[in-house]
């Protein structure tokens, strides 16, 4: 029942009206939430709040000059918008949290969601949440959501986004976890507020899944790079006289960028290879791996983004190449020569010259887009749209058909060097040489673990199989629960 006006003797009288459920069920009475601060970070949070259904008001100090807010939102001072809800985000810096400790009275019994940071690691003795408890004692104070941006709360999906809070209420917490699911984000609960420290470092730190596979990068690119200029710019101008300082910027670095690659794209592979025969060799696949190995195995898709990085560097030096003043100059000098002299260079009639050339070409093209195939299914957008067994087989059997093909690559580019004296200037291999190294160990492992009596015991032991103790007798195995 609800109440309606009319009309009776000039006088406006209350009457009941029966409400249709479905406008009941319709029209839900919308949850309202309070947001301290109205720069960008608490104006992209309302936005989004008032997105996903709920009622936002504002607490400012100057609640009639504090900005374009988002459309549908109250804004109030800070005593009145703390009195009109129980749960309260906190969108300001630490140094302004002095006028919440006046407001203590008002925020008795609400729940605070500390979202702050700050601009270096261990600034304050202790922690922003912390401080926060500490000023307004009777309130139950959530830190969390700030591992949260302005952009991605205006732009990005959010839709699966794990976020961290901690607290020493749990009846708040509960009430912060609710409205986060809402929101489409997956919580994490850290535990007690002691853990906000944890919280307030993850910002700051700087790609950290991305240091190993850079530092190897980096290792890598500078090795190579230093290796090659002795072997082929310090050796021509040493042994020949001749100074060809001028390959170092293009023809120098096209030899860098795929040897980097194509290890990089190995390096990928061959923990996953370690790992199964250290679960051959243990007969299990509960105990845990070396910490070196955990680290390598939860950085693979970074070091087979960089390896892809690289890969699109010498394509796009490799179509540079023709037009190098050098280059041309050489075409053309060889051309004039052969017009004054009346001679022609034969055609190799036997076509081993321009099979290999047209197979190296092929090899690289189909490898380069199998490399992008694979980093194009690395993308959470397209990789979200795949099935776990699609997802597997781009990357574990299409990766290790990139890995053959671009090896073989590497092969036919050498094919006819490997055995000339020529090749090793002071005695030291062509770059391409090693990097076909760790390649080539990785597939000569691979191939042994597809053998059938290898394969089928890791299949065994992959689906829950125990290889038996010694002593519970030989050959035995015995299966665990899932």
């Amino acid at each position: 029942m609800a109440e309606a006006l009319s009309v009776t003797s000039g006088e406006l009288k209350p009457v009941s009206v029966p409400l249709c459920p479905l406008a009941m069920a319709s029209n839900p009475e919308k949850e309202l939430l309070c947001i301290f601060g109205t720069g960008d970070l608490g104006r992209s949070l309302g936005q989004r709040l008032l997105q996903t259904g709920y009622k936002v008001v504002y607490g400012s100090r100057r609640p009639h000059s504090c900005g374009p807010l988002p459309q549908g939102a109250q804004v109030l001072s800070h005593e009145a918008a703390a009195r009109s809800t129980s749960l309260i985000f906190i969108c300001v810096h630490r140094e302004h949290y002095g006028f919440l400790e006046t407001l203590a009275p008002q925020l008795k019994g609400k729940v605070l969601v500390d979202l702050s940071n700050n601009l270096k690691k261990d600034i304050y003795p202790d922690t922003n949440g912390e401080y926060l408890q500490r000023l307004v004692p009777g309130a139950g104070v959530v830190k969390g959501l700030n591992t949260l941006s302005a952009w991605a709360l205006q732009n990005g999906p959010l839709a699966g986004k794990q976020v961290y809070l901690c607290g020493d209420s749990g009846e708040a917490k509960q009430a912060v976890t609710e409205m986060a699911t809402r929101l489409g984000l997956s919580v994490l609960d850290k535990g007690c507020l002691s853990a906000a420290r944890e919280l307030e470092d993850f910002p700051l730190q700087l790609f950290p899944a991305w240091r190993l596979p850079l530092c190897l990068a980096v290792c890598l690119t500078a090795f190579f790079f230093f290796y090659l200029l002795i072997r082929d710019v310090v050796y021509a101008y040493v042994e020949q006289d001749k100074d060809i300082s001028f390959r170092i910027m293009v023809s120098l670095a096209n030899k860098v960028f795929p040897i980097v690659s194509l290890i990089m794209l190995s390096l990928c592979y061959l923990p996953g290879v370690l790992a199964s025969f250290i679960q051959f060799y243990r007969g299990t696949k509960y105990s845990r791996f070396p910490n070196w190995l955990d680290r390598w195995l939860l950085c693979r898709k970074q070091i087979g983004l960089l390896a892809l990085g690289f890969a699109f560097l010498h394509v796009i030096y490799t179509f540079v190449i023709p037009i190098r003043y050098a280059v041309r100059h050489k075409l053309i000098s060889r051309v004039v020569d052969e017009m004054k002299n009346n001679k022609t260079t034969p055609f190799d009639f036997d076509n081993t010259e321009a099979w290999a050339t047209d197979s190296f070409f092929a090899l690289g093209i189909l490898g380069f887009f199998l490399y992008v195939l694979l980093g194009l299914s690395s993308l959470p957008s397209v990789g979200g749209a795949l099935s776990w067994r699609e997802f597997t087989f781009i990357q574990s059997k299409l990766g290790h058909l990139t890995l053959v093909i671009c090896t073989a690559h590497g092969y036919i580019y050498g094919w006819n060097k490997f055995l000339r004296l020529s090749t090793y200037k002071w005695w030291t291999p062509p770059g391409y040489m090693l990097c076909l190294v760790v390649p080539s160990v990785v597939l000569v492992l691979k191939l042994l673990l597809l053998l059938p009596c290898v394969d089928r015991s890791l299949t065994r032991i992959r689906q829950g199989w125990e290889r038996s103790e010694p002593g519970g007798g030989s050959g035995e195995t015995r299966a665990t629960e899932l």
